[in-house]
């Protein structure tokens, strides 16, 4: 399902498997228990990767698991069931005291993408790989949560039109260009990795004061935050 791995000061976290890497309640629980473990075990210098398995970042929440509940009301609790429980994992994004990298190996969809875009840096592939909010062809409504994340990472109109009000499958080249993600120069997986790390390297060599990195980073997104029910205020010495 996924993995968390320590390599020096970085910690890599890995959705494992060649599947779609959809967000069940099972996946959201493992995930917001990993971001858990590297905040406790964080010092100076620490540094976040999250990367996937397969063609798939994240295919976004698990919509097989809610139509399979049985009628038109489960899957309507059982999708109000993944958003809710998908908030404290942005949270956990968003508190963790170190600089986070989110290196994509393949596409990205829905919460998938949100999931992406919730860390500092979003690195993808120029080979393979889209972006894509599903919710309009689906008809499916945002949540409040996403939107406000979306005003806040994605600094221009266009671009939030284009991700969110077109249905377009936006390569990365194309993403860069609207200032969704911050590279598409590798042309494999491995080499999205291999950039991310080269980039997590440096970061860590600044040994920064994580609890003051996450305070100013939440303070750059105060609606969010509000939302997420998070504080940037902290009692940190240098």
């Amino acid at each position: 399902m996924c993995t968390l791995e320590k390599r020096g000061d970085l910690f890599l976290l890995t959705l494992t498997g060649d599947d779609e890497h959809r967000f069940h309640p099972d996946t959201i629980t493992s995930v917001l228990s990993l971001l858990q473990q590297a905040k406790s075990q964080s010092t100076r210098g620490s540094v976040l990767i999250t990367t996937a398995h397969g063609k798939f970042f994240s295919n976004g929440f698990d919509l097989a698991w809610a139509q399979s509940a049985g009628s038109q009301t489960g899957a309507v609790n059982r999708m109000h069931q993944m958003v809710e429980s998908f908030k404290p994992v942005i949270s956990a994004l968003f508190e963790l005291p170190m600089p986070t990298i989110a290196a994509l190996n393949g596409h990205a969809a829905a919460s998938g993408l949100m999931f992406a875009l919730s860390h500092d840096y979003v690195f993808m592939r120029k080979d393979r790989g889209v972006l894509y909010m599903s919710e309009v062809d689906l008809g499916l409504p945002l949540p409040d949560y996403f939107a406000a994340m979306f005003a806040a990472k994605i600094g221009t109109s266009i671009a939030r039109r284009e991700l969110l009000l077109s249905g377009k499958k936006l390569k990365g080249e194309e993403a860069v260009a609207l200032g969704i993600v911050d590279s598409a120069g590798q042309d494999s997986a491995e080499g999205v990795v291999e950039a991310t790390v080269s980039l997590g390297e440096s970061l860590a060599a600044k040994r920064w004061n994580g609890e003051v990195y996450a305070s100013i980073r939440k303070s750059l997104y105060p609606e969010v935050c509000a939302m997420l029910g998070l504080t940037a205020k902290i009692a940190a010495t240098p």
